[in-house]
This record gives structure tokens, sequence and C-alpha cells, in this order.
């Protein structure tokens, strides 16, 4: 977000009343919030909206008041969307709205924080942006997925086929429908994640106060109906310090960010000189103010770095996290600097992805190219087990035909039937079938491999799971 900009006025805090002189400037300067959580007031606003009503339902303030204050806290609301902005004095963004509701309606806004606490009000707003946000990222990575769909449908139906690798070595051949749909299920488990991160964000704590509970008989299920949660925090002590919900959903960031990099880094080396398996559009990359010939993924390589930053935020979150007494303290003031920062970088990221990938061009010549008959020694030794062999035994004949392909500089499908024969007397003319990439391909038709049929499936599986 930009940076707010504070503006002088007279003190307007929250506390103050034990004390007999004003607080430190440098003091002030740590102990503001004001630049960060100030996102928060629409949640803020909501649940003191709620909080007036369950105030009159207690027969604490009257219905008067509790319409004076739902109809002051729409003003405050009013102002804030137009552009009105924290003075100096407003350290967080709850001092804010009270100095703008008492603004609105004088004396009875100070009627409003009776019976709850900033620790209670901030977990509140917290949760509900939290659960705003998985929203907004779930519908993100779906759009991200249907690109990946999109891709892979193009691809199975032309029947591109394309290496895989293992520890960077061609391993075997595989349909790049496969290949692009290895990178839609991971995504699948972050959203189921991030949907697990949402339910666990919708535990209301308002109502907790401080720490000991509330001293006025208001209807907490009254306040989890109104504000769309979906179960009452049990423990009062737990309830304003319980941040296992941003650490849940940082986790959860921190695992959709590794597997954005790694489809990064599988582009990345795709698109390069060396591989030339796909081709990079206009939109998602740049030039080199220096090399003109120059086209760079920039795109990728920022979402390929963005996972260290995301792992930051959840160490740093963990690391404050883990050394924490019970009850509330400041060090949560922190949670939401890592909790915004993640989540606004994953919501840069993902749209830089999907747009880079949307406009990729995918090479099957390319793909082609680089498929060898000693990608398919593994189908050479099946073929041997379906001649009796075991498959130790195959492994080993099929391993001295490697070797002798290596020393002679001849690819296996060229080497002649005389030395599949010496190599294992089970051998035969039909040897040759057995180094065809797409004949390796089509014997791969167990429920998730490369087969045609079986990448169908996965495709009709993923179409299932984006509806």
């Amino acid at each position: 977000m930009t940076a707010l900009k504070l503006v002088g006025a007279s003190a307007h805090k929250l506390w103050g009343g034990r004390f007999a002189g004003e607080s430190a400037p440098a003091l002030d300067a740590l102990n503001r919030s004001i630049g960060v959580d100030f996102r928060l007031w629409p949640f803020d606003v909501r649940l003191s909206k709620a909080w007036a009503i369950a105030l009159w339902s207690a027969g604490v303030v009257t219905v008067e008041e509790s319409l004076a204050l739902e109809h002051g806290l729409d003003a405050v609301a009013a102002r804030l969307r137009a552009g009105a902005q924290p003075v100096a004095s407003d350290e967080d963004v709850h001092t804010l709205i009270d100095r703008l509701l008492h603004e609105e309606i004088g004396d009875v806004a100070s009627r409003l924080h009776t019976g709850r606490s900033r620790n209670d009000q901030v977990a509140t707003a917290t949760r509900l942006w939290s659960m705003d946000a998985c929203a907004e990222l779930d519908g993100t990575v779906r759009d991200l997925q249907h690109v990946m769909l999109a891709h892979a449908e193009s691809l199975a139906h032309a029947n591109v086929l394309m290496p895989a690798y293992t520890h960077m070595q061609r391993a075997q051949p595989v349909s790049a429908a496969h290949w692009m749909l290895s990178h839609f299920w991971p995504l699948d488990r972050d959203r189921a994640r991030l949907a697990a991160s949402g339910r666990a964000a919708a535990v209301l704590p308002l109502g907790s106060g401080a720490v000991a509970g509330c001293a006025f008989p208001i209807s907490r299920v009254l306040l989890q109906g109104s504000l769309g949660f979906a179960q009452l925090s049990p423990n009062s002590i737990d309830a304003v310090s319980d941040r296992d919900f941003v650490a849940e959903l940082l986790f959860t960031l921190s695992m959709l960010a590794i597997h954005l990099s790694r489809l990064a880094e599988d582009l990345i080396l795709y698109g390069t000189s060396e591989f030339g398996f796909v081709q990079f559009g206009d939109s998602f990359t740049t030039g080199s103010s220096m090399m003109p010939q120059k086209r760079n993924p920039d795109a990728l390589e920022l979402a390929r770095g963005s996972g260290g930053r995301l792992l930051g935020d959840l160490t740093s979150l963990l690391a404050t996290l883990k050394g924490l007494p019970s009850g509330y303290n400041k060090d949560l003031q922190d949670d939401k600097r890592a909790l915004f920062d993640a989540v606004d970088t994953t919501l840069l990221v993902l749209p830089g992805v999907a747009g880079a990938l949307g406009e990729i061009t995918f090479r099957p010549e390319r793909m082609k190219a680089a498929l060898s008959s000693s990608m398919m020694a593994t189908d050479l030794a099946d073929y041997l087990v379906t001649k009796g062999a075991s498959f130790r035994d195959a492994h080993a004949a099929v391993g001295a035909l490697v070797r002798q392909s290596e020393v002679s500089g001849i690819e296996l499908h060229a080497l002649p039937l005389k030395t599949f024969t010496s190599a294992h007397a089970s051998f035969g003319p039909d040897v040759f079938d057995a180094l065809s990439a797409a004949n390796s391909v089509e014997r791969r038709e167990a429920e998730g491999g490369t087969g045609p049929e079986a990448v169908r499936a996965q495709i009709l599986s993923a179409r299932k799971t984006l509806l």
C-alpha cells in the first residue's frame, strides 16, 4: 500500500488515564501501527456495528444509542472511502475509527468500546480480512489453473510428446499435456489448503475482551451469525493471542509460492535456446538495456524469487510466536506486516504467472527432437519381462546395451538386431517397436499415467475441480 500521510492533531487515545505525562515521541513512532493496519478499517467498522447491536441486545446501550453508533460508523466508512487520512495521534486503525466516530456523533461514541478490548477487536478484524483474502486468492489460483488446463487440452489434442526429467537428466518420454498437468495438481492442493485456512480464520474472538472475557451479557452467538463466523472461540486467553490462522495461511502461501517457483523454473529452462521447448510472448517479458536480441522472462523470474520472500514472512511470524507467553503481547502487532506482505505478493505474482504462461507457445518439433531411443531403456527391460525374463536380468541386459550404445556413439534404435540378441536371447525382431516414444507413452495407461486415455481422464478430473 502507499505510505499514509499523517497530519498533526490533538491527542486522541483509547488509553492513558493512569499516566501522568505524555509518552515519548520515540515510543509513539515505534508503537504506531496505522501505516500497516489502516487497511483493516472496513472490517473494524463492520465488527463495530455488530458490537453496537450486541450492546443494545444486552441492555448496555439504548436502541437510540445503538442506532446512533451504527449511523455514525456508516458516516466514518463513507469518509474513509472518500479518502480521509489518519492524523499523527492515530496510533492504529481502531484509534482512527474511534476519533472519526467522536467527530460524527459526539460523546455517545464513547459507549461503543464498552466490554471490548483492542485485543479481541484486532483479532476479529484480522480474521475477517483473512477470510476475504482466502476467497480472493482461491479465485486467482483458479485463473492460473484455467490457463494450465487450456494448454493441457491443446497439447493432448495434438498428441505432443516431450522428455520427462529426473535429476535434470532425460528420463522417459511423456505427453506434454501430462507435464502441464503435473503443475496443475499442486495448485489444487494449494486451493484445498486455502479453504482450510479460511475455515481456521472463521473462529470469532470478539467478546473475549482483553483476556478474561466480557463482563456484560452480550450474545456472542448473535455476533457470530451477523459477522459470518463458523464458530466461537472457546477460551478468551487463547482467543486474543491465537495467530495459528495467520501461520496456516502463511504456510499455505509459502507452499503456493514454491509451486509457482517450480513451474517458473521449468518454463525458464524450457524457454532457453538450449531447450527451445517453449517460446515466450511479448507482454510478460522484457528486453536488455545492452543486448538488443534478448527476451527475458522477468515475470517468471520474479515469481521464482518471491518464494524466498514468502518463506521469510512465515519464518518471521513463527519466530515471533514461539517465544510468547499466554495472553496478548504487543509482539503480535507485527503479524499483519507478514500477513499483508505475503497476500499482496501472491496476488501480484499469480496474474503475472498466468499471463506469462497464457502467451507461451509450445514448440512440438523441439520437444520431439529431444526424444532419443535411449530413453526407452525401461521399455526394453519391460519387453524382456513380457518374454519371461526377471526384471533384474532384463535391467542388466539393457544396461549392457546402453553402455555399448554410448561407447559406439550409436543410438539404441540404430544397433543391429544381433547386438540385442547377444545381450539377451529373448530379444526378437519386434524389439524395435519397444524403442518408439509413441508406443512407450501409449503403454502407460494406468491411472495417473501419461498414456492418452489416462491423460484424457486426468483432464476430465481437472475440469471438475474448477466447476
